[in-house]
């Protein structure tokens, strides 16, 4: 048996454009604005989210406050799951154990979930309400299902993901259909860089 740690936004959905106009809108609201568009917000993913919110001189107090209503109305109808990636999941399913570690809320995720008929197929979700390093959420996992590391795979479309999934010990798969380009994915090493979903089925 492994266990399957995957990323939400830009794992499982595609989500950019709605999750840069809200991030923007939060930051706009507390006097932070990001001044260099899409560029600059996808920096925040180099590491981990919150950190980088805070290099920035973000209160997360005072992110986490002012997000609240904006990210309750963030409408998962206006995302679309990743193409092929719904048979991919019901198989890696099969004999397996299926998470999600995200630093999206726990709520959206699941509704979206739902809402893409995902359901059933994750053990879990575990969103940013749980903790907000994935880094710890990754320990969490590894303590609560008792897998070997090697038999652990965290699936992530950052540089951010695989830098936390290295910290905790596990194996890390870059995906290149997401919010990072291949370009990046690949400068952060991760030990598995696949195309397209179906490559995971590999590791099945």
């Amino acid at each position: 048996m492994k266990l399957f740690l995957f990323d939400f936004d830009g794992v499982l959905v595609e989500s950019l454009d709605v999750y840069e106009k809200t991030v923007s809108l939060v930051l706009k609201k507390i006097n932070k604005p990001l001044t260099r568009g899409r560029e600059e917000f996808l920096e925040l993913f180099e590491g981990n989210f919150y950190e980088s919110l805070v290099k920035r001189g973000v209160d997360l107090k005072e992110f986490v406050e002012a997000s609240g209503d904006l990210l309750s109305k963030v409408d998962y109808k206006n995302m679309q799951p990743v193409l092929g990636m719904i048979p991919v999941v019901e198989e890696l399913q099969k004999n397996n154990i299926l998470l999600v570690i995200s630093s999206n809320d726990s709520v959206t995720i699941k509704e979206a979930i739902e809402h893409f008929q995902f359901n059933g197929n994750f053990q879990e979700v575990l969103g940013s309400d749980f903790m907000l390093s994935k880094k710890d959420k990754i320990l969490y996992a590894i303590n609560k299902y008792q897998i070997a590391p090697e038999e652990i795979f965290y699936i992530g479309d950052t540089t951010g993901d695989i830098k936390e999934g290295k910290q905790a010990g596990v194996k890390t798969i870059g995906v290149t259909w997401g919010w990072h380009s291949k370009e990046k994915m690949a400068a952060a090493q991760p030990d598995y860089l696949f195309d397209k979903p179906e490559d995971l089925l590999q590791l099945h």
